[in-house]
């Protein structure tokens, strides 16, 4: 895909802007007044243990989600503004889930599940597709690497092979922002090599990266900030050096770790 132009970001926005945001499901409190702005193509990781709110986190940013009322003032706002239809909103966000590779394991063609992302749906049920849409479809299977697989079904495909697909279903609108919910897992060594290889490809081409995850070495060099998450409370926010140490990784886990960096990736060892 073209890379996005370099736009002149100074004047615009938080893309994603929360104050003192909470959100309960059911009896329990998931998000638990986090504050958190994230900028207009930020390349950023949410990293925290399972149950850490993170996934939570992304539904909020979502809408599927809404924070309860509190006593003091609460921001929750997308590009500046509190109200949006949620349609719209996400039409400006790439959105790559494990609920959504479980709902695409069936009987649909990976280029299938690429043009149904124009209409947002679970397949095509006969919908028109316009020379337009081939296009762009064929220009993301060429971007992703992806062409000889494109007739392939979604449950004869590899989960690292699905991903793929379901990437390039998220990339139809050339979303500004592209948000991956825990994506490496069930993947094996291969399919984790060729996924972060795909993931720095988008990340270089212009498209900002949240990325949700409680894999360190998911997090690829071109990610500068870490957000560390625990029992729904953001506990750490900065620059990826000031957030991978050993201190703040063994309190996150609860578990002692020693932190190595690689050349931009990170790697924990010793438990």
């Amino acid at each position: 895909m073209p890379a996005h132009p370099a736009p002149d970001l100074t004047n615009l926005p938080p893309l994603v802007e929360f104050k003192k945001v909470s959100v309960i499901r059911g009896n329990k409190k998931v998000l638990d007044a986090v504050t958190l702005s994230i900028g207009e193509g930020e390349n950023i990781a949410i990293l925290g243990p399972n149950g850490a709110g993170k996934s939570s986190l992304i539904k909020a940013i979502t809408r599927e989600y809404y924070p309860v009322l509190s006593r003091g003032p609460v921001t929750f706002r997308f590009r500046g503004k509190e109200d949006w239809d949620i349609f719209d909103l996400r039409s400006h966000l790439g959105i790559v889930s494990n609920d959504l590779h479980y709902t695409f394991s069936r009987g649909i063609t990976g280029k299938e599940v690429i043009l149904s992302g124009f209409f947002s749906s679970i397949g095509l049920f006969s919908r028109e597709i316009t020379p337009a849409m081939e296009e762009k479809a064929a220009h993301i299977l060429r971007f992703l690497s992806i062409e000889r697989l494109k007739d392939r079904f979604m449950n004869e495909m590899s989960s690292g092979e699905a991903r793929r697909f379901l990437i390039g279903r998220a990339l139809v609108f050339d979303p500004a922002t592209l948000i991956l919910d825990e994506p490496t897992n069930s993947l094996d060594i291969s399919a984790l090599y060729t996924f972060r290889r795909t993931l720095r490809t988008i990340a270089q081409s212009g498209t900002g990266i949240i990325l949700v995850t409680h894999h360190l070495h998911d997090i690829i060099p071109e990610i500068s900030r870490v957000v560390l998450m625990k029992d729904g409370r953001v506990c750490g926010d900065g620059e990826k050096p000031a957030m991978l140490t050993d201190d703040n990784i063994s309190r996150l886990f609860s578990v002692p770790v020693h932190i190595h960096d690689e050349n931009g990736w990170y790697y924990a060892t010793g438990y």
